[in-house]
């Protein structure tokens, strides 16, 4: 099969969906074309394309292969230049961009989002929700430290001693579990909330505090292990909760989402106006609404002396290891996807099924309930 790998377009993208190591297990079986200068933001140079195996090509040649392999959606250009019944492989964001979808199956083009690779053991070399959350997680704390007008960790000096930072981390998936670790490194002193009563156990064994609600449940957890949608009573005693916690905190980071829907808010401004000035936000649910009311996607707000970053594509600002964990998610799609008479798109497929979003001039998406 020919695989293309274009160049990512959209302003601020960093990555690249395969590198050089990615692609030495590919070219055994594959054709491999990437368009020049494809991995050059991420580090990754032309020439440890070829010495990988990979033919260096123009755009238009490597998104017109039977499969191309990206990291963003495909723009209305590059989607007009993609090959007629062949495939593409992305973060599609479905559940906000039907439009895209009806070109692509107009074009009877079969697209795979990412997003959508189910939570299984079997599939959990490809999640590339959870490879890109443990670097955003990660990254959050040191935008959190730099906007911070004090330092994390508890120092002893000639000039006296100085308290460590206090941080609480909303959300604890793989973003904010990172986050809480990155944080414990910096000395901070850390809690963490989950609506989920499994979340506790795991805020724990990193050495954090949780903040115990009656709104922690086991029947917060919904598919996949993600949080529901709580009721509005449920959601009521959250935001009880959290609002306690804030005078007190120095850094807030909050990561609750809930898949194909907009991000739970949980920081409403009222909250906001109770934190000290100097207190810190970072959102890194801003993409998809945010968690806090004051949060505006890619912008730096300051209200009351607080501090609200809502950092959009977090994990393009560590373009080589966020390309590397992306590549490595894609290669076992591949490997897994692509048989001897062509790519897995049966609806019944474990895997396949559930992310194959258009395929023989269809829309297969549908929005969760």
């Amino acid at each position: 099969m020919r695989i293309g790998v274009p160049r990512e377009t959209v302003e601020g993208e960093r990555r690249v969906a395969l590198v050089p190591d990615g692609i030495k297990r590919l070219v055994a079986k594959h054709d491999v074309l990437v368009e020049r200068g494809a991995g050059e933001a991420a580090g990754f140079t032309d020439a440890a394309y070829e010495a990988a195996g990979a033919r260096l090509t123009d755009a238009d040649t490597a998104l017109g292969a039977e499969l191309v392999l990206k990291v963003q959606r495909p723009s209305e250009a590059e989607a007009g230049a993609l090959r007629e019944g062949g495939a593409v492989v992305a973060l599609l964001a479905p559940h906000a961009n039907e439009a895209l979808l009806a070109r692509l199956a107009a074009r009877r083009v079969t697209a795979y989002a990412m997003e959508l690779v189910p939570r299984t053991t079997k599939a959990q070399a490809m999640d590339v929700l959870s490879s890109q959350a443990t670097l955003a997680g990660y990254k959050a704390v040191l935008l959190g430290a730099s906007a911070l007008g004090r330092v994390l960790p508890m120092l002893t000096t000639a000039a006296g001693t100085l308290s460590p930072a206090r941080v609480l981390v909303i959300g604890a998936g793989v973003a904010g579990l990172q986050a809480i670790a990155t944080a414990r490194r910096l000395g901070a002193v850390v809690a963490g909330f989950d609506v989920r009563s499994a979340a506790r156990e795991q805020v724990l064994s990193l050495g954090a505090t949780f903040l115990e609600s009656e709104a922690v449940s086991p029947g917060a957890e919904g598919a996949g292990g993600y949080a529901r949608e709580l009721a509005q009573d449920e959601h009521q005693r959250v935001l009880d909760t959290i609002g306690r916690a804030l005078p007190a905190m120095d850094l807030v980071i909050t990561s609750a989402q809930v898949p194909g829907r907009p991000a739970p808010r949980l920081v409403t401004a009222a909250m906001a106006a109770t934190m000290k000035p100097g207190a810190v936000v970072i959102d890194l649910a801003a993409e998809t609404g945010g968690n806090c009311e004051l949060t505006r996607a890619g912008e730096t707000v300051v209200a009351g002396g607080v501090t609200i970053l809502g950092p959009a594509n977090i994990a393009a600002t560590v373009p080589a290891h966020a390309s590397q964990m992306y590549s490595r998610n894609l290669q076992t799609f591949v490997e897994y996807a692509a048989q001897e008479g062509g790519l897995v798109t049966g609806a019944d497929d474990p895997i396949a099924g559930p992310m194959c979003v258009t395929h023989a001039g269809e829309v297969r998406y549908r929005r969760p309930e």
